[in-house]
This record gives structure tokens, sequence and C-alpha cells, in this order.
């Protein structure tokens, strides 16, 4: 579960960073963290899967906590002094400095998003007896980034877009998402393989000890 957990905080991390850099493909544009943040559904998807809904909640709650760190680790960056013949303060700035809205949205569009997918993963769980990963892991992943996508966008940017820009903004991240979602489904089914034979293996070992 360690490695899942670091992954998960890595791609977290990676994705608020990578924010800043817009990417143009087709007539979606997207910012170039999504693939690193749309990971995070996935490891949570597998951690649900193996571990329950109590440990995945934990891992998103560390999530949230990683963030909080960064945040400040990186204003506190910022503020330092820098040594005189480092001249790159202000492209430091420009790419890590962060208006305190879009950290605010970026917070709670992930509080939102990942508890939405930890109890939409097991509301399907139940409803499929166990069975159909696949269509858990769509259903629940989809409409948590749809969920993500609305209430970072709306509380990020409402009143300096117009409506119809917010909606080209939604409909390029969603598209993107929802591809990578149906593309990284048969990675959950290694992972829960992979994983899960891991913690049979420890678990036998313990019995036999």
């Amino acid at each position: 579960m360690i490695t899942l957990i670091a992954i998960f905080i890595g791609c977290l991390t990676i994705a608020n960073i990578l924010a800043f850099k817009l990417i143009s493909f087709g007539p979606f544009v997207f910012p170039a963290g999504v693939l690193a943040y749309a990971i995070t559904f996935l490891v949570t998807d597998v951690i649900s899967e193996i571990y329950g809904k109590a440990k995945v909640k934990q891992v998103i709650k560390a999530g949230f906590i990683t963030q909080l760190f960064m945040i400040a680790l990186i204003k506190l960056a910022i503020i330092l002094p820098a040594v005189g013949f480092w001249k790159y303060q202000e492209q430091f700035e420009l790419v890590l400095n962060n208006s305190m809205r879009i950290i605010i949205a970026s917070l709670i569009a992930y509080l939102m998003s990942q508890y939405h997918d930890a109890w939409a993963f097991h509301f399907w769980k139940q409803k499929t007896n166990n069975k159909f990963l696949w269509l858990r892991n769509i259903f629940s992943t989809t409409a948590s980034q749809l969920l993500d996508t609305v209430v970072f966008i709306t509380v990020a940017f409402y009143g300096i877009f117009d409506v119809e820009q917010l909606m080209q903004m939604m409909y390029g991240q969603l598209i993107i998402k929802w591809i990578i979602a149906l593309l990284d489904t048969p990675l959950v089914y290694m992972l829960v393989y992979i994983f899960r034979n891991k913690e049979d293996i420890y678990n036998e070992g313990l019995l036999c000890s």
C-alpha cells in the first residue's frame, strides 16, 4: 500500500505544478497536470478495491495535508530573499505563485471529488455484488472528475470569464479526463492483481512466521 500512496501523493503534487502550462490538443485546451491528476483517481480506486473505504479516506486526507504543506513551503520559498546573482525570481513566482482563489478552488475541488469517488466506487461495488470492477472504476471516476472540473473552474474563474468561456474550459478538460478514465481500466485490473497478490503473500508470511 505504501507504493500506491507514494504514487498518489507524487501525482497530486506534480499535477499542481504542471497545471500552470496549458496544452492544446486539437480543439481541446487543458492543463498539463491533467494526466497526473487523473492517475490519482486510478490509484484511489485500486486502494478502495483492495483495502476498503476507510483506508482510501485516510489517503485522501493525507493528500490534502500534503497539499497544504506544499503550498506553505512554496509561499515561504517565494518570500525568502534570493541571492544577488540569481536572476529568476520573477519567473519562479510566475510559475509557482498561484492566487489564493485558485488554491482554494483546487483544495475544495480535490476534497469533494476524491471523497465522492470513494463513496461512488463502494456504492457501485455493493450494487454489483463485488463484480464488474471496470464498471465501478469508470462510473465513479467519470462522475468524480465531472464534479472536480465544474467545482474548480467555477470557484476559480467565475466572474473573470463569461459563462461560455467557462463551459469551453470545462468541456476541454472533461473530454481528456474521460478518455483517460476509459483507457486506464486495464491498469486498474493489473494493479489490483499485483497488489492483491502481494497482500496475500505478505499475509501468508505472517501466518507462517
